[in-house]
């Protein structure tokens, strides 16, 4: 039967090809064909001819002319025989250097020619990157540009080798995939690579005619085989890859029918030997059997019919209709044939249906338990928090520990600062949508899962390091419900360092929970810091290494919508910890997310300076990817370089480049996953010049890449969010202030309500509390009868949780604290019955445990801690009565710091309490004991009270000895005592405790004005 074809022509949005203006701009909104076209060889000028001719004398002079007259000229150069000690004590000649040099230019002509020797198979097998020759940099370079205009002669044939490579043969274990093939492609063979594209595509054409010559070489197999057609896939043209969704599109009218050609064709063995196991894993040469209704061009109704192929294609195409089982089967039932890639019971990537198909590159879905393992999960409504966030567990947990490290800051900064009296102990408490925002944060995070992430991440790159190999390109990472980790590679790297393990296929590796657990912090290089979070799918969570991506990812969609994702995504690049250093950089929003990362965060105004700047910073990586002998950052990042020299840099470009602009762009990202650059642009439509990777984001929360196999649920930050979540770190910067200066609650020691603690007791006699918890120290409580043995732990963390926020504790707060892997609402209430009943109520009636108007739980004032009273008493002696009465003064800071019983929570048990580590009371305690120590010892000083001053002094840096302040005071004390070998030895048990890093400068400074001679002590001591 004749041969259908389609109409339609192929078009390419490479960067590279000079036909990707015309393309781009024409706003056809057809897909693309992956038809061939002509062959558009490139004529040779007389220059090349010339190029090619002076490469040859040099090369031919070089490899041949050099061993040809050292032979003539020099000979043999090294000793007739063994060296004897006569030899060695003989006078040294000008005969003697120059066998010396002559030995020398040997060694050098075999490394050049071993360079030339690896260039040309690198050049004539399509290989991609040439392996290095060691030590060899810029004899390399010397013998690829050689190489490289000699070619330029015969172009042609060096240029047919890889497009040979598609149809099908030596395919197994070793071909790389497209798209990363690209990504690895050398610039020094633009020209080659031009023109084995159009080779390619010509052969193309010649494997879609092999299933005519397959129909008319046997006439019996229409009865055989009925209408049943086959297509085969084709080779790469330019920078897009053929895929099952496309295929569908042109033969079968619909993209989503992929599915019937993927049943009718998997698990048969293709012609290289392997099989179909997932619709988005093809491979260029394979054979597909399609559905009857196919029709267009590239298709071959009987596999006889295929005369103009060689036999050997015919034998392919005959041989795989007759392995099919159902062959002839191919009307297919649509998309009601899912078999088995509709199985729910999945636990494992491979074993997960793909919705859409996807290039070889694109990332597969792993399996998500039935039940979901972040702490957002709890059942029941969000109580009016952000569900944004409360569906982002790596945000919110980069955000959490962001914001607390930049509270920890202000914190030092304002105590260090500090003259005489503390200021402001607490930061701002958030109010309106920033404490929505903040709760929402504390019960969304998943600290958990960046800290195993991360160590994960960091073991694998140690274990390889340790094996000398390279890290591998991964492209994507899934992270399950239950904690596995699966991370697709852009090619198969081999067998995975122990504990992980081969996934679904070569390209997968996976590593359960129970094994990343067992990891521990390793010293090297975050290896993928550009993973972030795009959405979930099936409570699989996806993480697109965008620094990895072969060119541009587009993000198309409403304006507000892809402001929600472009803002989630800076916030966690910004703030995530899996990562050393990077640097984002913003273009067309973004001005108000700076506080998130200052160090990290920079904006460009436009497209212009965006274009001028990582121009010259692509220059600049690839000349110092060069110098250091590196063929990507990933190869840096296991080895001994600075990691600065190789942290990535992420673009985040919001408003859409013009078609010009996004073709520079995409000229310009071509080269960029191998540098660590990533570029993610906001597009209004579908179709971005140049977009290597294609996302939509919808209306209603959905991400959507049919090229890719993806539809997710969406990670979002919208604008009301993401203003509260700026809000936090602004209000939590130190150079924010309500009266701009930097305090968390106003300067200096004059008293005033903005200096005030958040929670004051009565200290009287007559403030005696009904409920008090020791906190500072062991936890101990009065007032209460012991709760049942079985439960007393958990209302025990309950309490103290509360008593640390009197502001108030939103429910799922609570919950989210106690039960960090989720619980449902029937236990939680029944956990608050139980303390709502331990705590009991109050003389007139009312309850211990409350509830606000904006439904938090808080305490009642009857119900008091050890450290609310620490607060009160420093309080009241520096800003209360004790300001105006030393006497006063005196009794309420030694009241204080009798108080002080070591750190806090000292007896917890192991695993709980965990929440603490996002609060800041671990360091205001220690902060708040030196303070009070400080200021006693002040006021003992002021009478000459040494002895007592350091009395004080100890008291306190029982709880803060890494205090600096306390020890330059106990320094002074003691200088006050006017005992030398006192104050010697407290200088000795000072450099003692600094260890390796040595004394501070100001402390240096202190014991040169009151011990001049402590510098030789300190040297006999070393």
């Amino acid at each position: 039967m004749p041969r259908r074809r389609t109409s339609s022509s192929s078009s390419s949005t490479a960067p590279s090809a000079p036909s990707a203006a015309p393309s781009a701009s024409s706003g056809s909104p057809a897909p693309r064909n992956r038809t061939p076209q002509p062959v558009r060889v490139r004529r040779r000028s007389f220059g090349d001819f010339v190029k090619a001719f002076f490469a040859f004398v040099a090369l031919a002079g070089l490899v041949v002319g050099v061993p040809l007259a050292l032979a003539m000229q020099v000979g043999w150069p090294l000793p007739g025989g063994a060296p004897s000690l006569d030899w060695l004590q003989r006078e040294i000649t000008v005969q003697t250097f120059l066998h010396i040099l002559t030995v020398i230019v040997w060694l050098a002509w075999a490394q050049f020619t071993a360079c030339v020797l690896v260039e040309v198979k690198a050049a004539l097998s399509g290989a991609g990157v040439p392996g290095r020759v060691p030590g060899s940099g810029p004899s390399q370079l010397l013998a690829r540009q050689l190489v490289a205009a000699l070619l330029l002669f015969g172009a042609t044939a060096a240029s047919l080798t890889p497009g040979l490579s598609q149809l099908g043969q030596g395919l197994e274990g070793n071909q790389q995939p497209a798209v990363a093939a690209a990504q690895q492609t050398p610039g020094l063979f633009a020209q080659q690579q031009e023109q084995a594209a159009a080779t390619a595509s010509a052969l193309a054409e010649q494997a879609g005619q092999a299933g005519q010559a397959a129909a008319r070489a046997d006439g019996g197999g229409s009865a055989a085989h009925g209408d049943t057609k086959y297509y085969r896939i084709q080779p790469p043209e330019g920078r897009h890859h053929d895929s099952l969704w496309e295929v569908a599109e042109r033969h079968l009218g619909d993209g989503r029918r992929y599915k019937e050609i993927f049943e009718l064709n998997k698990d048969r063995v293709q012609p290289d030997g392997s099989r179909l196991s997932e619709a988005s894993l093809i491979r260029p040469g394979w054979i597909m059997e399609m559905p009857g209704d196919a029709r267009g061009g590239e298709l071959v109704e009987m596999p006889d019919e295929a005369p103009d192929v060689s036999e050997q294609v015919q034998q392919q195409i005959s041989d795989y209709a007759r392995s099919g089982g159902h062959a002839g089967s191919g009307s297919g039932s649509g998309s009601g044939s899912g078999g088995g890639a509709g199985d729910a019971r999945v636990s494992v990537p491979e074993q997960r249906p793909a919705p859409m198909p996807a290039t070889p590159a694109a990332p597969a879905t792993p399996a998500a338990p039935a039940t979901s393992a972040s702490p957002a999960a709890d059942a029941g409504q969000s109580f009016g928090l952000p569900e944004a966030l409360l569906a982002a567990p790596l945000l919110a947990a980069g955000l959490l520990g962001a914001l607390g490290r930049r509270r920890r800051q202000a914190l030092w900064q304002s105590a260090l600062g500090a003259v005489g009296g503390r200021r402001g102990m607490e930061p701002p408490t958030p109010t309106g949508d920033a404490q929505d925002v903040q709760d929402a944060l504390l019960v969304g995070a998943d600290p958990d899962g960046v800290r195993l992430l991360d160590r994960s991440l960091r073991g694998l790159a140690a274990s390889l390091a340790g094996e000398s190999r390279a890290l591998p390109v991964v492209y994507a990472a899934w992270m399950s419900g239950n904690g596995d980790l699966h991370l697709q590679l852009a090619q198969p790297a081999g067998k995975p360092p122990a504990p992980w393990q081969l996934g679904q296929d070569q390209t997968f590796w996976m590593l359960t929970r129970a094994d990343a657990e067992r990891y521990e912090d390793a010293e090297t290089a975050a290896p993928y810091p550009g993973l972030v979070s795009l959405g979930t799918m099936d409570d699989s969570r996806l993480l697109l290494n965008l620094e990895a991506v072969p060119g541009i990812v587009s993000l198309s969609g409403t304006e507000a919508d892809r402001a929600a994702v472009f803002a989630s995504v800076a916030a966690e690049l910004a703030t995530n910890g899996w990562s050393d250093r990077m640097t984002i950089t913003l273009v067309g929003f973004g001005d108000d997310l700076t506080p998130l990362a200052p160090n990290r965060i920079r904006h460009l105004d436009g497209f212009e300076d965006l274009f001028e700047t990582m121009s010259a910073e692509t220059r600049q990586r690839r000349g110092a990817l060069g110098a250091a002998g590196h063929d990507s950052v990933l190869t840096g990042r296991t080895g001994p370089a600075q990691h600065t020299r190789w942290a990535p840099h992420l673009v985040l470009l919001a408003a859409q480049p013009s078609d010009e602009e996004a073709l520079r762009l995409a000229e310009l990202a071509a080269d960029a996953g191998r540098l660590g650059i990533g570029y993610l642009v906001g597009t209004g439509s579908a179709d971005l010049p140049g977009a290597a990777w294609e996302l939509e984001i919808t209306g209603q929360g959905r991400l959507l890449a049919p090229l890719l196999g993806l539809e997710l649920d969406a990670q979002l930050l919208p604008v009301a969010q993401q203003r509260a979540v700026v809000r936090l770190f602004s209000d939590a910067d130190p150079g924010h202030g309500p009266d701009g200066s930097g305090d968390f609650g106003g300067s200096g020691g004059s008293g005033g309500s903005a200096n005030r603690p958040p929670f004051l007791v009565d200290i009287s006699e007559q403030g005696r509390p009904a409920v008090y918890a020791r906190l500072v120290g062991s936890y101990e409580i009065i007032g209460l009868d012991a709760p049942e043995s079985d439960r007393s732990a958990q209302l025990h963390e309950a309490l103290a949780l509360l008593l640390l926020h009197r502001e108030g504790v939103h429910p799922r707060v609570l919950s989210s604290a106690l039960w960090p892997r989720g619980v449902t609402e029937d236990v939680r209430d029944a956990l608050l019955d139980r303390l709502r009943t331990w705590l009991g109520t109050d003389p007139d009636g009312g309850a211990r445990l409350r509830t606000d108007d904006a439904g938090r739980l808080t305490l009642a004032k009857s119900v008091v801690s050890d450290l609310d009273v620490l607060r009160s008493l420093y309080h009241e002696a520096t800003q209360g009565r004790g300001a105006g009465s030393r006497q006063v003064r005196g009794r309420l800071l030694t009241d204080a710091l009798v108080l002080v019983r070591g750190p806090l929570l000292a007896d917890r048990p192991e695993g709980r309490y965990r929440w603490l580590t996002h609060e800041i009371v671990d360091a205001q305690l220690p902060l708040l004991v030196a303070d009070t120590g400080l200021a006693l010892c002040e006021f003992h000083l002021e009478k000459n009270r040494a002895e007592k001053a350091i009395e004080a002094l100890n008291a306190a840096l029982r709880t803060a000895p890494a205090d600096e302040r306390l020890w330059h005071e106990l320094l002074r004390a003691t200088h006050a005592t006017e005992d030398t070998d006192r104050l010697r030895a407290l200088a000795a048990d000072l450099i003692g405790r600094s260890g390796a890093r040595g004394l501070p400068p100001r402390t240096e400074a202190l014991l040169d004005e009151l011990l001049p001679a402590w510098r030789d002590g300190a040297a006999a001591t070393g």
